[in-house]
């Protein structure tokens, strides 16, 4: 077998950390919405522009992001186990922070018009949520200010949430729960660094 030349093996190093540097690391503190703000700038920016845009409070907008994927961009259901052990096929094609299947999200590109939107671009996924829950909203008269009742619709999905899909899933209302709380706590801090990040949220990168 002949050696592999010097500058191929370097440009292939070089793509190898290139392709692991496109990973974008959660934030250090997802407990806390003005620490998330603060390590992740453009975050801000994004999650206003979808407020802005859709009308769903920033705080809910990110306690359904963060029980999705605890802002992992390439989050993913694990992947089953044939005979316990041999990975095998994921139970579905959820992906990215919002961690929206391949059918819903070719549903928001549709009716967006946001062509090239990615699950794993948080520009995206937050307007991605923005979206959707203005269509739960409209649909089905659940306020975007109720994070309890989204999160159940985002996750039944809106014909699952019309048929009371969740009402025999008390581990889901658990969660829904969980969402609740998360959203009023994010709410509380958001209170407490909104006017210094709305004075340079424009100005921030995207």
């Amino acid at each position: 077998m002949s050696a592999v030349p010097g500058s191929t093996l370097l440009s292939l190093s070089l793509a190898a950390f290139l392709l692991t540097g496109c990973a974008s690391s959660p934030p250090a503190n997802i407990d806390n919405l003005c620490a998330i703000f603060k390590e992740k700038k453009g975050w801000y920016t994004h999650a206003k522009a979808s407020e802005k845009r859709w009308g769903t409070p920033v705080h809910v907008q990110m306690a359904i992001i963060r029980q999705e994927s605890a802002f992992r961009d390439d989050a993913q259901p694990p992947r089953g186990r044939l005979l316990g052990f041999i990975p095998w096929r994921r139970p579905s094609s959820a992906y990215g922070y919002p961690q929206a299947k391949d059918d819903t999200w070719d549903w928001y590109i549709r009716k967006t018009g946001n062509r090239g939107a990615d699950r794993d671009d948080f520009a995206d996924a937050v307007d991605f949520v923005g979206w959707y829950t203005t269509v739960t909203h409209d649909k089905l008269g659940v306020s975007k200010w109720d994070a309890k009742h989204q999160y159940l619709a985002y996750h039944e999905g809106h014909g699952g949430y019309m048929k009371h899909s969740y009402r025999n899933k008390a581990w889901l209302l658990k969660v829904a729960d969980k969402v609740d709380r998360q959203a009023k706590t994010y709410a509380r801090q958001l209170k407490a660094c909104e006017k210094d990040l709305d004075k340079g949220w424009s100005l921030w990168p995207f």
